[in-house]
């Protein structure tokens, strides 16, 4: 490495965005390793249906919005959940090319199944905290999320 490689290096191992996607993504694949083979998701696919079972009549900008995912993973999601008959599809009454998102019958019953192992999932996660700890955690994470956002303004 030279001089000018040195004074540009990132220890990428200590570099916060790197680490919050590594922890994400071991988090996000752990948990998904306990509905993707029993229900055919993927991490997208399940976080589109955990989105419309919490706010239900989402078109997929709206989605994309909410998510900060990327617009592909969301349609490629949105596809495959439509394939699987997890959501339907209707066009929106005031814009016909836009599609107004909800989970299905079939969609709500298997939501209604991943929530409970989501949950004790995180339980499991937080119980590492006591509740103070808990709540300095999630004052953290929302103020780092606040300062993303207003460093991209």
């Amino acid at each position: 490495m030279n001089s000018a490689t040195q004074k540009l290096s990132l220890l990428l191992d200590e570099y916060l965005p790197y680490k919050l996607s590594v922890l994400s993504n071991t988090i996000s694949g752990e948990i998904a390793s306990s509905y993707s083979q029993r229900f055919g998701l993927s991490i997208p696919a399940w976080r589109v249906m955990a989105l419309l079972g919490r706010y239900p009549n989402q078109s997929a900008a709206d989605l994309v919005k909410r998510s900060a995912m990327d617009k592909v993973a969301i349609s490629r999601a949105v596809s495959s959940l439509t394939e699987l008959n997890y959501i339907t599809r209707e066009v929106h009454d005031d814009d016909k090319r836009r599609s107004i998102l909800n989970l299905s019958e079939q969609g709500v019953d298997i939501y209604n199944q991943i929530v409970p192992l989501a949950r004790e999932y995180e339980s499991k996660l937080l119980a590492q905290f006591d509740d103070a700890e808990t709540h300095q955690l999630n004052t953290l994470l929302l103020r780092l999320k606040k300062a993303a956002e207003s460093l991209n303004d």
